[in-house]
């Protein structure tokens, strides 16, 4: 089941994004926090019968409409998530500023109950 693996790459990347936290590499906490979070939206639109492409804001865009919306299976405070964790990963990789611990901490956070939250509804 192929959003078994993606789950299993959620976690896999939450645990480097925590790593990296803990080294203080916080542009590559941003990094992986959000394709933890990416990779956990991915799972469970598959889970739940739908075929994303694998585009990013395609899955930002199905996540919100589809599961928090349409099917109210997640609160409305994740809508924004995935577009802001999105911001703050371009910034980490793409400009020449670095992320600080205060926004990696908040990406982490985020990211923390984003796949906790989808996990346990694929779980169940």
């Amino acid at each position: 089941m192929a959003y078994a693996i993606y789950l299993r790459k959620a976690h896999e990347n939450l645990r480097s994004a925590e790593r990296a936290f803990d080294a203080a590499a916080y542009n590559a906490c941003a990094n992986r926090a959000y394709y933890g979070a990416y990779q956990a939206a991915l799972a469970v639109l598959l889970a739940k019968g739908f075929t994303p492409k694998t585009d990013h804001k395609v899955v930002q865009a199905m996540f919100s409409s589809e599961l928090i919306n349409n099917r109210k299976i997640f609160p409305a405070r994740l809508k924004s998530y995935l577009s802001d964790m999105q911001t703050k990963r371009n910034i980490a990789d793409y400009e020449p500023i670095d992320t600080t611990k205060k926004d990696a901490t908040i990406q982490l956070k985020q990211a923390r109950e984003f796949i906790a939250l989808i996990t346990e509804e694929i779980l169940i």
